[in-house]
């Protein structure tokens, strides 16, 4: 049972950390990359999961996963802000515009 459950979550992880990596960079949209982003620390979550259920240490994976939930809110509010101020100051959130910024 532990086998086959770990292929497949694994299979799983690694298709997240191919879309989250792929969404990052290929695109020049901010707002895109903040979610790929989003979806590699998922992909991290899942995995410590995983990791736990197989090691016999789910309260520990738990705990963790509820802590890297929390830095990832606080993280995704900070870099929103940060993108909707780049938003309204340039009024593009396209990085190929925003390129040549200096200051």
């Amino acid at each position: 049972m532990n086998v086959s459950l770990f292929g497949l979550f694994s299979v799983f992880v690694i298709l997240l950390f191919i879309a989250g990596t792929y969404s990052i960079l290929v695109t020049f949209n901010l707002i895109r990359a903040l979610i790929g982003i989003e979806i590699l620390i998922k992909a991290v979550t899942l995995l410590i999961i995983l990791a736990g259920y197989l090691t016999g240490n789910l309260g520990l994976a738990q705990a963790i996963a509820i802590t890297l939930i929390v830095i990832e809110v606080v993280f995704m509010v900070v870099a929103g802000g940060i993108v909707l101020s780049i938003f309204r100051h340039h009024g593009t959130i396209d990085t190929r515009n925003l390129r040549d910024l200096k200051g």
